[in-house]
Parts: structure tokens; C-alpha cells; sequence
């Protein structure tokens, strides 16, 4: 379901937003051509949240031209992803006069305007194996939160000390998707898929000695994954899974 489109046509209806007003909406042009970047004006309408920016592979002046360009079409929250803390500090110079401009250097994450309130369903648990993953669980969490949900974080609850897990069960049962976050092994995805009743997304890290392969190794694990209901991501893909999980969030009965 589009939150955006039903609030307009819900506006329509109940006569807060004219007929005029909301065909303008519509028809505004969907994305500007900045001759680097194509930016998605529509893609909030669409699928209820602005484009994220990718921070990585930008230079800052490119990062500061969209969003500026982002900000000007009436763009109010989003966020660039994978961002080093140089080219923070000059975005954030740059646009902090018209917007707020939040960076979280662990989660190499910048969130631009102010957070909404959450309206998901329920609660969205971001779980790590260890204190190695937090920096991609900060990005997961982050996410959700800019995204409209509710985040609790459960740090450190790997299965090479199950008991600090099992001390949770509470925020398992009661989560309305889990995002599992590990490397190594990847064990945690399984062990917590085996114990909740909501949707369980997997995110392999780059966290391991050598035989891990950067992650490749709890990659494989993950998607070997015995437990019914988990899925998964790429390796250290902290906003992707936090992006399917408020997706599952809104689902709308």
C-alpha cells in the first residue's frame, strides 16, 4: 500500500486537499535531470519514501547538488547512506542552514530533516551477534527510524553465549520483524528464526578471520538456513534489510 497516495486521495475525499491540488501532485515532474543524477521526485508518491542518496562514489559537491535539489521539490526526510565523515562535515555546511542534518559516523549515515513519528505496525528488533556489527545494525536501525518505525536494539546477544539472547525473549515474541545481523558463522539468523513467530531478515557481515571470506562465509550460512521464515540480504547490507523490514512494518491489513 502507498501511504503517500492514499493520504492524498484520503485528503481529496474528506475535503482537505482540493482536487486541483492533489491532480498537481500528480502530475509534478517526476524526477529532475541535474546532468549527473536523474533525482526521483515521485518515488515518495510512489512507494511512500524519498530516494535515498549513496553516499560512496559521490564526490560532496555532487552529494550537496541533490540535496539541495531533493530539499528545493519539497523532499522532507531522507537519508545518504554510506557517507565517510569528510564529506559529512561539508554537507552538512552546506545544507544545515535550510534542513537539519543528523550524521551518525558509526553507521556512516545522514539523516536530512527530522525523523518521523512512527507509525508501523509494531515494534522492528535489530539484533547483532556481536559488538563488531553494530556499525551495519546502526545502519539498519537508523533506517527503520527515518523510515517511520519503532526500533528496539538488542546488541551483543550472539550464540556463543546464548543465555544473553534467551534474557530477550520478551522483544522476540513480540517484534513484528527481526533483523538478525552477523558474521562469523552467521549462527544468530537461525537460532532466532527458530524462536519467533514475525519474518526474520538475515544480514551477513564482514566480520570474521580469514576463512570467512569477508562475510561470504555467514553469507552462506544464512541462506542455508534451516529455519522457516528468514531471509536475506547482501553482505553488510544494514539499510536494505531495514527497508524490507518497514516494508513488512506498513503492510495494511
Amino acid at each position: 500500500m502507498n501511504n503517500e497516495i492514499t493520504k492524498l486521495l484520503q485528503g481529496v475525499k474528506d475535503g482537505t486537499v482540493s482536487v486541483d491540488d492533489a491532480l498537481l501532485e500528480l502530475k509534478k515532474q517526476p524526477f529532475k535531470d541535474i546532468d549527473f543524477a536523474k533525482i526521483d521526485l515521485h518515488r515518495k508518491l510512489r512507494q511512500g519514501t524519498a530516494e535515498i542518496i549513496y553516499g560512496a562514489g559521490k564526490t560532496p559537491e555532487q552529494i550537496i547538488k541533490i540535496v539541495q535539489t531533493m530539499l528545493e521539490s519539497g523532499q522532507k526526510t531522507f537519508l545518504i547512506t554510506r557517507l565517510d565523515e569528510q564529506k559529512a562535515a561539508l554537507v552538512q555546511k552546506a545544507v544545515s542552514p535550510s534542513a537539519k542534518f543528523d550524521y551518525h559516523k558509526d553507521a556512516r549515515l545522514a539523516i536530512v530533516g527530522e525523523l518521523p513519528a512512527p507509525d508501523g505496525l509494531g515494534k522492528i528488533v535489530v539484533a547483532t551477534g556481536g559488538t563488531s556489527d553494530i556499525p551495519i545494525a546502526e545502519e539498519a536501525a537508523l533506517t527503520a527510524q527515518a523510515l517511520g518505525n519503532e526500533v528496539v536494539r538488542l546488541y551483543d546477544v550472539g550464540v556463543a553465549g546464548l543465555h544473553r539472547l534467551l534474557s530477550h525473549l520478551d522483544e522476540i515474541m513480540s517484534a513484528t520483524v527481526i533483523i538478525a545481523i552477523a558474521g562469523m558463522e552467521g549462527a544468530l539468523a537461525s537460532v532466532i528464526g527458530g524462536l519467533a513467530d514475525c519474518p526474520v531478515i538475515a544480514v551477513p557481515t564482514s566480520v570474521g578471520y580469514g576463512a570467512a571470506f569477508e562475510g561470504l562465509s555467514a553469507l552462506l550460512s544464512m541462506l542455508n538456513s534451516c529455519a522457516s521464515g528468514v531471509s536475506v540480504v547482501n553482505i553488510d547490507n544494514g539499510f536494505g534489510a531495514a527497508y524490507q523490514a518497514s516494508m513488512v512494518n506498513h503492510i495494511k491489513s
